[in-house]
């Protein structure tokens, strides 16, 4: 293999790690991401620049309390085709075929079932986990396997459980009963004692799904005799 070959097999690697960080992490300026991958600024800057010659990233500038505003560097819908599409326009096809067949009705008892089976998956891989924090973690594991890039964060005494990707996103568009359907899976395997909230959410225009999970201090109301 000759020399530029290899410089330009390099190159390649380390522009799609920008991508793959850029995914998981949102905007970064040229510092964060020279510190990132130990490359000076210039050289940061030359893959960028490359990057958005191809329409894969693009950047914006961010207001600092002092100083100048900053210009961060986000990905473009262009550069979703590098992570996970969970065959899109074929499940878009097959939806609007469900619907066509079998009514709003039939498409929901087939998302039950669905549903069903991915609860029994997900509750066999947790075992008899009882921690909550570890329940997600596991969660997320499967999650992550399923192309969602998942991970689990702290903030505010509460535990945030975030989906950077989402592998069913076209699909989802035109079948709100997914993403209804994904929220009652996820507390049904958390459990009765956890309560889960979506907050962000991609197909509002989120950059992520993000759930709030907090543990019930009381499971059952406090009864005081008449």
């Amino acid at each position: 293999m000759s020399r530029n070959q290899t410089k330009k097999d390099v190159s390649t690697k380390t522009r799609r790690a920008i991508i793959d960080l850029l995914k998981q992490q949102g905007g970064m300026d040229v510092m964060a991401l020279s510190s990132q991958f130990s490359l000076s600024g210039m050289a940061i800057r030359q893959h960028l620049n490359a990057l958005k010659e191809e329409g894969l990233v693009t950047n914006i500038e961010e207001s600092r309390p002092m100083g100048r505003p900053t210009k961060l560097w986000i990905l473009t819908p262009a550069a979703d085709r590098f992570f996970p599409s969970g065959y899109s326009d074929l499940s878009v096809s097959l939806i609007h075929s469900m619907k066509e067949a079998f009514g709003n009705e039939g498409l929901d008892k087939l998302l039950a079932v669905r549903n069903k089976n991915m609860q029994e998956q997900y509750l066999q891989h947790l075992g008899d986990t009882a921690d909550v924090r570890e329940k997600l973690e596991k969660l997320a594991e499967i999650r992550t396997n399923e192309g969602y890039m998942a991970e689990v964060k702290e903030q505010d005494g509460s535990l945030l459980f975030i989906e950077k990707h989402c592998p069913i996103c076209e699909a989802a568009a035109v079948c709100t009963g997914l993403c209804k359907n994904e929220l009652h899976l996820f507390k049904t395997v958390l459990g009765n004692n956890v309560h889960i909230e979506r907050g962000e959410y991609i197909l509002a225009g989120g950059r992520n799904c993000v759930y709030t999970v907090r543990q019930n201090k009381l499971l059952f109301p406090s009864c005081h005799a008449e």
